[in-house]
């Protein structure tokens, strides 16, 4: 990969009738400043994806950690209602009742998290759109200036 280093060490072999040597002194001059700019978002877009990256798959661990706790909880509420059955009516309504709320507190966490995610996800598009927009005028900038170059 092209480094702002290696533009500016970059030596041309002098001709006859050559090109006016400030005229591209200066241009290689904001040719490497701009590059400089270029070279230093794109690690900054890079760190930044990274982050996005470690986000989504801590959300997706925490996914598949609540629904595990899901089925745990759905099996410790089956476990309760059996014991239940076998003592009395009263503590088999309680057990229903603790069973539910469980399952409901699962169940909420679970929605919570999944519209976290959705969220994330949601992010991550658009950083990606936003970035592949970016990249993209970038390079019609190049390609303009290359035409005018021409």
């Amino acid at each position: 990969m092209l480094t702002p280093l290696d533009i500016h060490n970059k030596e041309f072999k002098r001709s006859f009738r050559g090109y006016n040597e400030e005229e591209v002194e200066e241009f290689l001059d904001k040719v490497i400043k701009d590059y400089e700019q270029l070279y230093r978002d794109n690690m900054e877009l890079k760190e930044n994806i990274d982050r996005l990256n470690s986000n989504l798959e801590h959300f997706q661990h925490m996914e598949g950690t609540l629904h595990n706790t899901l089925i745990i909880a759905q099996e410790t509420a089956e476990e309760v209602k059996l014991n239940a059955k076998k003592e009395t009516e009263l503590l088999i309504k309680e057990a229903e009742v603790k069973a539910q709320q469980l399952v409901d507190e699962a169940a909420s966490k679970v929605r919570r998290m999944t519209g976290e995610y959705e969220e994330i996800q949601k992010q991550a598009q658009i950083f990606r759109t936003r970035l592949r927009t970016m990249m993209q005028a970038q390079l019609d900038m190049l390609k303009a200036a290359e035409e005018d170059d021409n």
